[in-house]
């Protein structure tokens, strides 16, 4: 989706047609999704883990949302949608006592999912499996929130959720927000140790082709649309690391962010 929107202008064609895209394997931050919806794609989201078999959840088109505004439209296109009509269950619930959290779009809580698509366990790892099917539902490690009409919307992985000064973080929100910057192509957030706060968001950002911004006025851009404490403390500006297919490889850039 970046290379299509971030293409230089002597390598785009015209398209004859609207094009059907489907996107799956990272949530897309509603800023990417509006751009590529104005170039003439629909796009229909998805998200699933292997262990779901593929896509379990569908973000569910209503025809109504087709008369709101484009950034209202890729807001709603960016959540992950309800569950498939082959998968039993899914819910947004407390990890530990497995207790639904409530549907109002702002209590976190892990995604869960039960069903006969979701595998019957890791081969040859029975401690894997007690873990990941514990209380009966399989723990998909992605924390999200659950919306009054159903649409659950991811917020981050587990593991990547940043706690500075015990407040949770969502570096998925603040790569929506970084991704509403126009000098930025690229951008993902990481915890960065601190002695006083614990952690506090780094941003590693890939500028777009001729761009130039400072860090100063990416962290003030940020404070116009978040809450301080949510807002990157240091800034990076450099091209992400990537595996070969794509995904941004936080693992190194944690890393990174411990020398900066």
């Amino acid at each position: 989706m970046g290379m299509l929107i971030n293409a230089a202008e002597k390598d785009r064609r015209p398209l004859p047609h609207p094009v059907e895209f489907m996107t799956a394997a990272a949530p897309p931050p509603a800023a990417v999704i509006g751009r590529l919806e104005s170039q003439g794609f629909k796009i229909t989201h998805v998200y699933g883990l292997t262990e779901v078999y593929g896509p379990a959840t569908v973000c569910a088109w209503h025809e109504e949302w087709d008369l709101l505004p484009l950034d209202e439209r890729a807001r709603l296109k960016s959540r992950q949608g309800v569950r498939y009509v082959n998968e039993e269950a899914m819910m947004v619930a407390d990890p530990l006592s497995l207790e639904p959290v409530p549907m109002d779009g702002t209590t976190m809580g892990e995604v869960f999912y039960r069903g006969n698509v979701v595998m019957k366990g890791y081969l040859k790892n029975p401690t894997a499996t007690a873990e990941a099917f514990a209380g009966g539902w399989f723990h998909t490690g992605d924390l999200g929130v659950w919306h009054a009409d159903g649409y659950i919307e991811l917020k981050d992985r587990s593991k990547d959720i940043i706690i500075s000064g015990g407040e949770n973080i969502s570096t998925i929100e603040v790569e929506g927000v970084l991704y509403q910057h126009p000098a930025v192509a690229e951008a993902a957030v990481v915890a960065r140790p601190d002695e006083k706060w614990g952690e506090t968001p780094c941003a590693f950002i890939g500028l777009r082709e001729g761009a130039s911004v400072t860090d100063q006025e990416i962290m003030a851009f940020c404070r116009e649309r978040l809450a301080h404490y949510k807002c990157p403390r240091t800034v990076v500006f450099t091209t992400l690391p990537k595996t070969s297919t794509g995904k941004v490889q936080k693992y190194v850039l944690r890393e990174m962010a411990k020398t900066v």
